[in-house]
């Protein structure tokens, strides 16, 4: 069947966004759950804390598969095309959490429990470390090298817009229900609500065409690469490490900020759920705002600059952060929040286009994916187990900004260290002299 013409760059962007904020609703809503109701649906015979600590060892198994999904999907994405791997990775992600909603929980039949629950959060995981680097390279192949920081960082306002879905969700089922409810029952709602938001997203995604320059390496590049990976690593290694140090602080301040802040609150600063869930809520609207204005600035100032801005406020800003919730002040707890989300965006937003401009179109899916998603075991994966521990181990959230400071200490190197990659055309990184000297 002949491809269709390219799909305006309006209606991609567009696609990418609903199909990434369906996606990352789904991964951030198990986040929300394991802070507030697994660890007494799954975990009942713990402590509060060690039952937090278990239920987020479960979300970290998440970030372990990303890798694999990276692999996996950047190797076919890379060999069939962008289009493909996104409508596979939609149905993964909302069919995992569609059926968490459904799992009986520990009363009903004890151990079995946690490991279905973990066995869905593998899927998850594997899922949504194909998507990203779909998601983010398919706008970025259609769009125009002077506005590619702008439009390749709308699928990355997905993620704040997954968030911003769920917490809502939850925030709603919070206001209406009781405690009890809410942990008898109420908190399948979310869960469930997946299936319909996944039937629109295929709806979305399948109408869109295949990247034109994937299309155009395809038909001149000759034999494709048998594993892209493989290349990856033998033409591009030092961007794959510039990648994850990038992501490093990006992950590790995202997952304390709006993960780990729902448990310190509650548990240390004794604050109720629904008047966290509420600052995040307004603080993840603005990060959405924010996102597409810092990858707007990157094309203009390049993108290197920004994410820096962007690694070095989250670094100082953690040292505001604990004492600003301390306080149980809605506003100053939402002020917390919120600046360290926009933070947060300046390195979000300029990186979906300065990852897609350090690997040629070939070897592009698996690069970005790989590169990205290495991090995110040790950096979001980790992150809020590793706060958690913190927290239980010295009673303070003193180590917790330490350990966001050095997470930016690593990414400020990282970025300083790369090169800038504003304006470069995706179709001249394919040139076959371009392919080993991309590292100079």
């Amino acid at each position: 069947m002949a491809e269709k013409s390219p799909t305006p760059i309006g209606k991609i962007v567009g696609a990418s966004l609903i199909g990434t904020t369906i996606e990352w609703y789904d991964f951030f809503l198990y986040g929300s759950a394991a802070a507030l109701v697994f660890n007494k649906l799954f975990f009942p015979e713990a402590d509060p804390l060690t039952g937090t600590l278990l239920a987020f060892l479960t979300y970290a198994v998440g970030f372990v598969a990303r890798p694999l999904g990276a692999v996996v999907f950047g190797h076919y994405g890379d060999r069939l095309g962008r289009k493909k791997l996104l409508v596979i990775s939609l149905v993964l992600m909302g069919g995992a959490t569609f059926l968490i909603g459904c799992l009986p929980t520990h009363a009903a039949i004890g151990a079995a429990a946690p490991l279905l629950l973990t066995a869905l959060r593998l899927v998850q995981g594997f899922a949504l470390g194909g998507e990203w680097g779909g998601a983010v390279l398919i706008v970025s192949e259609h769009g125009d090298a002077d506005r590619r920081g702008f439009w390749a960082s709308w699928p990355q306002a997905g993620a704040p817009g997954g968030n911003l879905l769920a917490t809502a969700v939850l925030a709603v089922l919070a206001a209406v229900q009781s405690d009890e409810t809410f942990l008898s029952w109420g908190w399948r709602v979310p869960f469930l609500l997946s299936g319909a938001l996944v039937l629109l997203g295929l709806w979305i995604r399948l109408s869109i065409s295949e990247s034109p320059v994937f299309q155009q390496a395809a038909a001149n590049a000759g034999p494709k690469p048998a594993m892209p990976i493989v290349d990856v690593f033998r033409h591009h290694w030092r961007d794959v490490i510039t990648a994850i140090g990038a992501r490093f602080a990006e992950n590790v301040s995202y997952y304390v900020i709006t993960a780990f802040v729902l448990v310190y609150a509650v548990e240390a600063a004794k604050l109720d759920k629904g008047f966290v869930l509420n600052a995040v809520l307004i603080g993840s609207a603005v990060h959405f705002v924010s996102i597409p204005m810092w990858g707007a600035l990157s094309d203009r100032l390049g993108r290197r600059p920004v994410y820096l801005i962007g690694a070095a406020g989250v670094g100082l800003w953690a040292f505001a952060f604990f004492p600003l919730v301390d306080t149980g002040n809605f506003a100053a707890i939402t002020l917390a929040v919120t600046v360290g989300l926009v933070l947060h965006g300046a390195m979000y937003g300029p990186q979906a286009a300065f990852f897609s401009e350090l690997f040629a179109t070939r070897m592009r899916y698996s690069g970005v994916s790989v590169g990205a998603q290495l991090a995110s075991i040790v950096a979001g994966g980790l992150a809020p187990l590793i706060a958690v521990a913190l927290l239980q181990a010295y009673g303070s959230a003193l180590p917790v900004m330490l350990y966001v400071a050095g997470a930016a200490v690593i990414t400020l190197i990282a970025v300083f260290a790369a090169r800038e990659t504003r304006g470069r055309d995706l179709v001249t990184l394919d040139a076959p002299e371009t392919k080993t000297t991309t590292n100079r």
